[in-house]
């Protein structure tokens, strides 16, 4: 029985081309003022050093700013340029800069799920705190009630089983009792592999690939996915 939900904000609870067209080219205009703005803030100097150790080179702050911005280009998962990014759209959303679209199957699903007694997780490349901005700020009103909790790539990346055993593990809950449900096949096997039932959502147009996972024409068909599960 399932008894957890373990999914991604993007190209589940909203579209990636929220992610793609509006955040990463928001951070990208405002990265050199954001930290201008913000160079003596604790955090931001923490974040800062680590993104220093992980470029391995003495670069000047100009050169690191051009550095993080390729990476936010290139899609990188850095983990302190992702906490970074977060701060950043946190200014944009208090200043209604924008809101999170959500897609209406997604959020009845959450409020179903809410119904049913099943938590739902995120697990999501953006930082914890971007997470919480985004549900806290989408159209649909704050929807932090309908998550349990979130977690980033601190538990590891998306695609290493490692990082779905720890969240089981977080959570209290045994791997064969959550569902994780995305759009993308390598990072479903990872689920998979730690014990996880796995739900592929292909939203209709989506011809890619399933990787031999259970198919959900998301996300409503997952809900039945979430009733009796079978393991992949």
């Amino acid at each position: 029985m399932t008894q957890a939900i373990l999914t991604d904000i993007e190209g589940v609870l909203c579209q990636a081309s929220f992610i793609r067209q509006v955040l990463t080219p928001y951070s990208l205009r405002h990265l050199p003022d954001f930290l201008e703005a913000h160079r003596e803030d604790p955090q931001v100097r923490r974040l800062l050093a680590d993104v220093r150790a992980y470029a391995g080179s003495a670069l000047d702050e100009t050169a690191l700013v051009e550095r993080m911005r390729a990476w936010i280009e290139a899609e990188q998962q850095i983990t302190p340029l992702k906490a970074l990014q977060g701060l950043i759209w946190e200014a944009g959303y208090r200043r209604g800069d924008f809101q999170a679209p959500v897609e209406e199957d997604a959020l009845q699903c959450l409020k179903s799920w809410r119904d049913r007694g099943i938590l739902v997780y995120l697990f999501s490349t953006s930082s914890v705190h971007a997470q919480e901005l985004c549900l806290a700020h989408s159209a649909a009103g704050d929807l932090r009630p309908l998550v349990a909790r979130c977690f980033d790539t601190r538990m590891g990346g998306k695609r290493q089983t490692a990082a779905y055993k720890g969240i089981a593990a977080e959570t209290g809950h045994p791997p064969a009792q959550i569902l994780c449900l995305g759009d993308r096949v390598a990072e479903l096997d990872a689920a998979a592999a730690a014990g996880m039932h796995t739900c592929c959502l292909r939203r209709p147009g989506d011809t890619r690939d399933h990787g031999g996972h259970p198919v959900a024409a998301a996300p409503q068909q997952a809900q039945a996915a979430a009733a009796g599960a079978a393991p992949h």
